[in-house]
């Protein structure tokens, strides 16, 4: 178990490659499953979650090649009904596994993930989506057992008390690729990683219209062949990287970005007196003046996302003036407040919202990353803190940043990888 050491009070200069998007990715390869035909899925970025999903698809039966690091090969010419426990334990997004298993082969057992810091994420609405296209599920002793001898189309709503299921709807979208007729997804999610995933499953021969809004339709067909896709940019690593120059006051170019896909945050960041620059493919930001904190509320897409909320917090708590930080897709995720404060962070809470009032400086302290994004939040604290900021149980960050220690050591950061 590593943790990083970070010698604050460097600006950040130069230009950052974003990596493939982890959520994009994971459904992606998931997906392989669908076709007994080989893929070659591009981009995918090294990380412990994505290595995770290789190994189940392994396990499953599936024969993995990597290419090089980023550029995988899968062939799922057969494939196994049964995902335990001591493999999907792992990682939260390997419940994406229900959906091309029943599409595929009609009868499955997945264990059900487990639980995670930021707050419960039941799979009720996968179950439900699953069970309109016509399987039959049971949980037993932990898992979720489906029973099937055909999936019809149906008319589905994934909406849920905090918005929209991201996975639900890839869940219901890849089973209904391979069910007979139509099938109606309403209130679906509308993210641009949804969006991917619809145009692999098309890229593979499946019939899904409607992705990127709230209504997505899709035609059953009766196979799936091979495909050749890569992944998109990731929104959320880029949007920390600029949240990386913004709380550093340097000077960064970001590239391997689609500018559409983080507007909510590029936004935040001009209105808080940053100066953003865009181009197709890379967005650039520097401080020209003065800034003032401005307030935050999470949203499903097109609002701001949830995954960049630790990090604007880690921000506004070196902003001049108040923020207000609602969350309304995980209430809970605030796990990094504490830690925040720790760092000489002025934070009150108030249930799902967070008060914070910017201070002057921020002093370095031992902390402890609870969670993939608050990891990000205690990095980007660390980078402007005044000593050395010691984070540890790192391994939560190298969950979805692809070697992010060593892009921020290239942009002028000081920063050290060492064992526990």
């Amino acid at each position: 178990m590593d943790r990083i050491l970070i010698m604050g009070g460097r600006a950040l200069h130069g230009e950052v490659h974003v990596s493939g998007s982890k959520n994009s990715a994971l459904p992606i390869l998931a997906a392989t499953l669908l076709t007994a035909e080989p893929c070659v899925i591009h981009s995918v970025p090294d990380l412990s979650d994505t290595r995770y999903m290789l190994e189940i698809l392994k396990y499953m039966g599936a024969k993995v090649e990597l290419l090089d690091k980023n550029n995988v090969r899968i062939h799922a010419e057969t494939i196994q009904s049964v995902a335990p426990y001591d493999l999907v334990r792992k990682m939260r997004a390997s419940v994406c596994l229900l959906g091309p298993l029943i599409g595929r082969l009609k009868s499955c057992k997945v264990s059900v993930p487990g639980g995670c810091v930021i707050g419960p994420r039941p799979i009720d609405l996968h179950i439900k989506g699953l069970e309109a296209l016509g399987a039959g599920i049971t949980l037993e002793e932990g898992y979720v057992v489906s029973h099937a001898t055909e999936l019809h189309g149906a008319r589905i709503s994934m909406g849920g008390r905090y918005g929209s299921t991201v996975l639900g709807t890839d869940n219901v979208m890849m089973a209904a690729a391979l069910a007979k007729g139509t099938t109606v997804i309403e209130n679906a999610a509308s993210e641009p990683e949804v969006v991917d995933l619809a145009e692999f499953l098309n890229a593979m021969g499946a019939q899904v219209s409607g992705q990127g809004t709230s209504t997505i339709t899709v035609e059953g067909v009766d196979r799936l062949h091979g495909a050749e896709y890569r992944v998109i940019p990731d929104r959320i690593e880029a949007g920390t990287f600029l949240a990386a120059g913004a709380i550093t006051r340097g000077e960064l170019i970001v590239r391997n970005v689609v500018p559409a896909h983080i507007k909510a945050v590029t936004t935040l960041l001009e209105e808080t007196g940053y100066n953003l620059s865009y181009g197709p493919d890379w967005i650039g930001i520097k401080r020209p003046g003065p800034t003032n904190a401005r307030d935050v509320t999470t949203s499903p897409y097109p609002g701001f996302p949830t995954d960049m909320q630790a990090q604007i917090m880690a921000l506004m708590a070196v902003t001049p003036g108040v923020s207000v930080i609602t969350e309304r897709v995980f209430p809970d995720r605030f796990m990094h407040v504490a830690e925040l404060q720790r760092m000489g962070a002025k934070i009150d809470m108030e249930g799902a919202t967070a008060v914070v009032k910017g201070v002057d400086a921020m002093s370095a302290a031992p902390v402890m990353a609870s969670d993939l994004r608050a990891s990000a939040a205690l990095v980007l604290a660390g980078l402007v803190a005044g000593g050395v900021t010691e984070i540890r149980r790192v391994y939560h960050i190298d969950r979805g940043y692809e070697h992010i220690d060593e892009k921020l050591v290239k942009l002028g950061a000081k920063i050290e990888r060492k064992p526990e």
